[in-house]
């Protein structure tokens, strides 16, 4: 059960950070709109939530996932593979140190982005993208296994479509993994029941379950029924904003 959570706000310059995807930009009061109603969720949810102010700084720091992983027995700082996107870490730190005695770091050569690491149980899956490199993972690998926890490399560089790794793959609990076709055939995966995305709705393969609930982004009703029909609560997010920079809900918080 997840207790906290951190988020960031949105900066007025959260248009100019890193994106992939050719849309118009993100609308600022739409995004701050989106953000609220993401941060109202979370507390919904049971949550109590430590809200950072903009860094302007960094205009990608909203998307506070991809500066730590966090599990129950470790938290470990990452080492973003966007050099813009380096100095984000050292907030994150100073929030961190307040629930974490101990902090370990991903350390050069290595990079790695949180938004590739996705959890399931005591099990790591570990993405190698464009972002994360085989050295990050080989870290990161390493300090799970001191605090007991196993793990798995995916490597998605050949995969035009997602920018992380939970761009495509996200742990429901009970042994399920929702996942995208391009995904569905990995061999590490095969010990869990896949619930696999339609065509058209790889975006809201980025869900997150919080406790009892799944959030989930809207307009994506074949998933959606999915997920209800196994039994999880749904809440329903509009994300059209966070998604024209490469953004989904896992991104934008950092829960523990």
């Amino acid at each position: 059960m997840f207790k906290n959570a951190i988020v960031r706000r949105p900066g007025a310059n959260f248009a100019e950070g890193l994106t992939t995807v050719k849309q118009d930009a993100p609308i600022h009061e739409k995004v701050l709109e989106q953000h609220e109603r993401y941060c109202e969720a979370l507390r919904q949810c049971g949550l109590s939530l430590m809200q950072l102010e903009a860094d302007p700084r960094y205009p990608d720091a909203t998307f506070v996932e991809d500066t730590a992983i966090l599990a129950e027995r470790c938290a470990i700082l990452t080492r973003p593979g966007a050099i813009s996107r380096e100095g984000e870490v050292a907030g994150i730190q100073a929030a961190l140190a307040q629930f974490y005695p101990a902090l370990h770091a991903i350390r050069p050569p290595g990079t790695l982005d949180g938004g590739d690491i996705c959890q399931a149980g005591d099990h790591f899956f570990i993405g190698i993208s464009n972002r994360t490199n085989e050295d990050g993972a080989q870290q990161l690998a390493g300090l799970l296994a001191e605090a007991g926890y196993t793990s798995s490399d995916l490597d998605i560089r050949a995969l035009k479509d997602i920018l992380h790794l939970k761009s495509g793959l996200a742990y429901l609990g009970d042994k399920r993994l929702v996942v995208i076709e391009a995904l569905a055939h990995e061999g590490v995966l095969r010990d869990y029941e896949l619930v696999r995305v339609a065509a058209g709705e790889e975006y809201a393969a980025n869900c997150v379950r919080v406790n009892d609930s799944v959030l989930l982004a809207a307009g994506y009703p074949r998933l959606e029924k999915v997920v209800r029909g196994l039994g999880y609560p749904v809440m329903a997010l509009e994300t059209s904003e966070f998604q024209k920079m490469d953004g989904g809900l896992s991104c934008l918080s950092l829960r523990f």
